[in-house]
């Protein structure tokens, strides 16, 4: 079986949560990314949109909860059930990187 699970995206930061802490003290924060791309797919150009919902914690926390909205952000992170009652995919970033021109 393999184990992988690595996501890597860019786009615009389009939600932003308030930063918060967990009861271990641990700074989080919950913010979606909006991606637009082109990519080609079975020989052709296909535009893709979406919108993925992000978490991160600690110094990523504290880095996101003070970015303006619609800055322009990098992550790599993996994917994770939202909740033990949600298997929603969420993306828990272990790098962001903010970027000028997404």
């Amino acid at each position: 079986m393999d184990d992988a699970n690595r996501v890597e995206i860019s786009g615009r930061l389009h939600a932003l949560g308030a930063l918060r802490y967990t009861p271990a003290g641990i700074p989080v924060v919950e913010f979606r990314l909006s991606h637009e791309s082109e990519r080609a797919e079975a020989g052709v150009l296909r535009k893709v949109n979406a919108e993925i919902d992000a978490i991160a914690f600690e110094s990523l926390a504290r880095l996101v909860a003070g970015a303006a909205l619609n800055s322009g952000i990098r992550i790599e992170g993996f994917l994770a059930a939202k909740s033990r009652n949600s298997n929603k995919p969420v993306l828990h970033a272990t790098r962001i990187e903010f970027i000028e021109g997404v």
